[in-house]
């Protein structure tokens, strides 16, 4: 038996072209056709096999090494990921882990890395070791010739694993490096053409829009004739889409999937921004309730008819796009939004001059995002910033999409059961459960209701010392800038010492965390939901009992529940977690097993509508793409 898309193995070369890349249409299909039901005994298989090679390499000498290599590549290359050759390239990896990081893979981190090379999503839990899982699925996949891209939470990740794991792939004949976002295009360029690129998904999905650009018919056959007259050529960055290898992929292929990726082009336009000056003058005079009506939910507004004509008065003396009133009432509506539905600290921060928006899911600025319809110079002037140029769009995709073009994707979160009907209608990649090396000791507290956030933080602050003074580590998820603002002073009255960890100082969180499981520490977060970045107990906080984690998030889906409270107890450590919340009068009185029910049925409506939204936004991406005919070459 073989393992399925065994004899898939794209690689830049005379059989799947220069630029690998699935056609449209072909997305899902293709992966849609593996067996799901023996897919993880004969992982499973793959794994034990692995133990026995592993011994053998340990006793090779040099030359002996690098004889196994060369033909274990050859029978990669001739025979795919099938379970032989899989298994063998499998135990050479996890003896070579050990030999260069001094880390013995463990069988559920061998089992983790039999099914991603198997393209399906394995479902790990947080801190059972995803990052060696992973590296050992991209050498395996790069000993085959294929050329692969690890997809990290975000770059600072990216950057760490790349350079730590460098010895490991290296013992293996193999080169790893990462991409930065502030890397030039050259440097992009070199960095795509070693065995194993780490990088975000951002970095290359938008290197990906420019190759689309580059390789489009007219600039390629400029590209040709500037290499045939010797003058360079601009070659692409990326050698194409063969293998995706995709760390917290519930984070990267939904919830972040909600959001376009867009290739844009700064244009003046001094005219288009002393409009917009002139909408949030005039939205300032209007009031809520009598002149419109404000959509906390959907961030936006809409005007009444007593709206309708005030605004008319106000635009009557000025001419050009003022006296359009379909054009006008859009702008107000925009401007409103950006005066009312948006608040500093929750949506964005100000930081170096600029408005930079927040990820709701993690809680992290998202760089390089912005507003459309005029809504960032909004809320840029609202703030007194001078506002970006404005932009036009050149080309435009969405992860979904962009994953999908993908020969070979596979990946791996501690939550993705709950999304895998979606995985599988989007991707057509199944998941399977990795089970637990140790049995977990995390206990779980009862949920408590609270009729104010005000009285939820003071309770906090009270728990958080009685937890503190007893020598546990104690975590706390907060929804917003805001509020883990709020819940600081509320610590720092009580003169609870600790650290908090939002957007604002974003660039010191490898330190944070890394200190976060110290007997006795204190740490606020905001959506800590895929910070990727374990948090390690030292002796002291393990005999006190632990990590706590006090949950006072909104979470949107019971996926980001569970990632959070997943910092807590991990590889059998003890530790405790518990959720709280505020609620109406009508929810608090609920009990027992029916006290979740409001926040349940809200995660659910809220998955769903999350869900259309990402369904929808897919079908706008594929319409766009008809629109530009973007014909970039077809693999």
């Amino acid at each position: 038996m073989r393992l399925e898309l065994s004899r898939v193995l794209p690689s830049p070369g005379p059989v799947w072209g220069s630029y690998p890349l699935r056609p449209p249409g072909d997305s899902a299909a293709c992966r849609r056709k593996q067996r799901w039901r023996s897919a993880l005994a004969m992982c499973r298989r793959v794994s034990l096999a692995s133990v026995a090679h592993a011994q053998i390499w340990r006793g090779q000498n040099e030359v002996g090494r690098a004889t196994t290599l060369a033909v274990l590549c050859g029978e990669l290359r001739r025979h795919g990921l099938s379970p032989h050759p899989a298994a063998q390239a499998l135990g050479i990896a996890c003896a070579c882990a050990t030999e260069t990081l001094g880390l013995t893979p463990r069988p559920t981190q061998r089992l983790a890395a039999a099914v991603l090379l198997d393209s399906r999503m394995a479902e790990m839990a947080t801190g059972e070791g995803k990052t060696l899982a992973i590296a050992l699925a991209a050498a395996v996949a790069a000993l085959a010739g294929i050329a692969v891209h690890v997809v990290t939470a975000n770059e600072y990740l990216a950057q760490r694993d790349a350079a730590w794991l460098a010895p490991f792939f290296a013992a293996l004949g193999l080169r790893a490096t990462a991409v930065s976002g502030a890397d030039t295009d050259d440097a992009r360029r070199a960095a795509y053409q070693n065995n194993v690129v780490y990088a975000t998904a951002k970095d290359l999905a938008f290197d990906f829009l420019r190759d689309r650009q580059s390789l489009q018919s007219g600039k390629e056959l400029d590209r040709v004739a500037a290499e045939v007259a010797g003058q360079g050529s601009a070659a692409p960055l990326m050698r194409g889409l063969c293998m995706a290898l995709l760390d917290e992929a519930d984070s990267i292929l939904l919830d972040e999937a909600e959001v376009p990726l867009i290739l844009s082009r700064s244009v003046p336009h001094a005219a288009r921004r002393a409009f917009l000056w002139q909408a949030l003058a005039m939205a300032r005079q209007l009031l809520a309730g009598r002149d419109f009506t404000l959509h906390h939910d959907e961030r936006s507004a809409t005007l009444t008819a007593g709206g309708e004509d005030r605004l008319a008065g106000m635009a009557k003396g000025l001419g050009g796009p003022w006296q359009r009133p379909s054009y006008r009432r859009e702008a107000i509506v925009v401007a409103l939004a950006g005066l009312h539905a948006f608040q500093r600290n929750r949506e964005y921060v100000v930081r170096d001059g600029a408005i930079e928006l927040l990820d709701e899911v993690t809680g992290r600025v998202a760089r390089g995002r912005v507003w459309s319809r005029g809504l960032h110079t909004v809320v840029a002037l609202k703030e007194g910033l001078n506002p970006p140029a404005e932009t036009e769009t050149v080309a435009q995709t969405t992860f979904q999409r962009f994953f999908q073009r993908y020969w070979r994707l596979c990946g791996i979160s501690g939550t993705l059961k709950e999304a895998s009907a979606e995985l599988y209608a989007v991707y057509g990649a199944r998941v399977l459960e990795i089970p637990l090396h140790r049995p977990c000791q995390r206990h779980e507290l009862a949920a408590r209701r609270f009729s104010s956030a005000s009285a939820m933080f003071d309770e906090a602050a009270a728990r958080v010392g009685a937890l503190q003074a007893s020598h546990r580590p104690v975590l706390i998820g907060t929804d917003s800038v805001a509020d883990s603002l709020e819940l600081s002073l509320r610590l720092d009255s009580r003169g609870i010492g600790h650290r908090v960890l939002n957007a604002l100082n974003d660039a010191e969180e490898a330190a944070i965390i890394s200190a976060a499981g110290r007997a006795g520490q204190v740490t606020v977060a905001t959506r800590m939901a895929g910070r990727g970045t374990d948090i390690e107990l030292d002796d002291g906080a393990r005999a006190a009992g632990g990590l706590h984690v006090l949950c006072l998030q909104r979470n949107m889906s019971r996926r980001l529940d569970r990632q959070l409270a997943g910092r807590a107890g991990r590889h059998g450590d003890p530790g405790s977690t518990e959720s709280w919340s505020v609620t109406s009068p009508s929810d608090s009185a609920l009990g027992g097993l029916l006290a979740h029910a409001p926040t349940r049925l809200a995660q659910w409506a809220d998955e769903r509508k999350r869900a259309l939204v990402r369904r929808n936004l897919l079908e706008q991406d594929l319409h766009w793409e008809r629109r530009l005919s973007f014909a970039g070459p077809q693999g």
